[in-house]
């Protein structure tokens, strides 16, 4: 099954190739109908414009707001940090990691700035690593939607502080990436009116986990030289078929969707595997980590998402997926490497350990080694969804984002779970709030 930018076959999960891993005709066609049915509540909320991030591929308007924001940002800096945690920052690292531009990353031109990602709230850690970036000539992108999260606010009080100690005005240091509201609901909005920062506003409809293609996206991606305006034409092509009324099994997110329902009824499905065969998509698999289990792992139901990287994964985790428990689905992602890459000069072929390698590329190993893990998961009859990607651009990452994100809501909505809220987690919150509370300032 092709979408723009990528393909997605799914016969590794049909019992006619993996045996009792896989579902029969008739399961298929009942998680059809199930999915068919999600569709149709999509389209009916498309149509109400009450899921916002459904209009997020086809907007424009919100890009100059981060333009702005980016120009601020780049001007002068030779280091960008970026605070957020949980999905305001996921997406912008997966987009850093697939254009080479996490720090030092090879590819990294030295005449940008080095990005830093400060996603986990840690002691001294933190504060050793922003005290060591000379403040003027760091700039900070702060992103909260709630503007309360904890983490972030701990952080931007710190780096306040660190612009006041070296005589430097946050207004030319520091954007906020925040919902609208009234400042007194809105801790970081409160700071960001303090202290004149400029604030792009967070779509209030859409949560974190959603965000990757609004402002909390676009903004960093500009920043990394990318081209936003791609990436939500490439989301577009995934969700356009939807909004058309296509049928289900016309539109891989939702074709992938019944077939994971349909796996679910077949047998015990405890976790899904997402593998790319890219160091550029681990976080994206990370990403997809976080949606998968956020959105789904509601009442006692969902299935562990867990994100691998091939080859490297294979002599961590393999062995587990052949000779484990068969309860899980592999997503392979497969990008076409073959002949790119360094070649193996032929004289090499004179040792006999060599010679199976001489004369060929590291794309030919790369291209070999995803062809025989999926092909060996499914002699094994374990269930193989395998997406292929001619390349890794803003086109191709918009039409990934999309279609696990729809993928994600119509699985969501098929077993009559709330793909948006995360009820469980507010126990943690309400609990940190407390024991705070115990701890007397100083």
């Amino acid at each position: 099954m092709h979408g723009n930018g990528y393909s997605q076959d799914l016969a590794g999960c049909r019992a006619a190739i993996v045996g009792n891993a896989g579902y029969a005709r008739e399961t298929a066609l009942a998680a059809l109908d199930l999915i068919e049915k999600a569709l149709a509540r999509l389209r009916g909320e498309a149509e109400r414009g009450a899921l916002p991030l459904l209009d997020v591929p086809f907007a424009r308007d919100d890009l100059q707001a981060c333009r702005s924001a980016a120009d601020l940002l780049m001007d002068g800096a030779e280091n960008i940090v970026l605070f957020g945690t949980g999905g305001s920052s996921l997406g912008a690292q997966a987009l850093a990691q697939s254009a080479y531009l996490i720090s030092r990353c090879p590819g990294h031109d030295p005449s940008q700035p080095r990005f830093f990602f400060f996603d986990n709230l840690e002691t001294p850690w933190m504060e050793n690593a922003l005290e060591h970036l000379d403040p003027a000539k760091t700039r900070y992108l702060i992103v909260s939607k709630s503007g309360s999260t904890p983490e972030v606010l701990f952080q931007t009080v710190h780096t306040l502080e660190i612009l006041k100690k070296a005589g430097l005005k946050p207004a030319k240091h520091c954007v906020v990436l925040t919902q609208p509201g009234r400042p007194e609901d809105n801790p970081l909005r409160m700071l960001a009116r303090e202290h004149d920062l400029m604030v792009v506003d967070h779509h209030p409809g859409i949560g974190g986990r959603y965000s990757v293609l609004s402002s909390v996206g676009s903004l960093p991606a500009m920043l990394f030289g990318m081209d936003p305006v791609r990436m939500r034409e490439g989301a577009a092509s995934v969700l356009q078929p939807l909004l058309d009324g296509k049928p289900a099994d016309d539109i891989p997110p939702a074709a992938a969707a019944a077939a994971y329902m349909a796996l679910m009824r077949s047998r015990p499905l405890h976790a899904t595997i997402m593998m790319p065969y890219s160091s550029r998509l681990r976080l994206v698999a990370a990403w997809f980590q976080q949606l998968w289990a956020e959105s789904l792992g509601k009442g006692g139901q969902g299935s562990q998402p867990v994100a691998a990287v091939g080859p490297v994964d294979q002599h961590s985790q393999l062995q587990l997926y052949l000779d484990g428990p068969n309860d899980k689905l592999f997503t392979i992602i497969m990008l076409k490497t073959a002949g790119k890459g360094f070649r193996m000069p032929l004289e090499y072929g004179r040792d006999e350990n060599l010679e199976i390698l001489a004369g060929r590329t590291i794309g030919d190993m790369t291209c070999a080694q995803q062809r025989a893990t999926a092909a060996t998961l499914m002699n094994r009859g374990r269930a193989v969804r395998i997406i292929r990607l001619d390349s890794i651009d803003e086109y191709t990452l918009g039409a990934l984002f999309m279609h696990f994100m729809l993928e994600t809501i119509l699985v969501g909505y098929a077993k009559d779970i709330n793909p948006f809220d995360q009820p469980a987690v507010e126990q943690s919150k309400k609990l940190t709030r407390e024991y705070l509370r115990e701890t007397p300032p100083q």
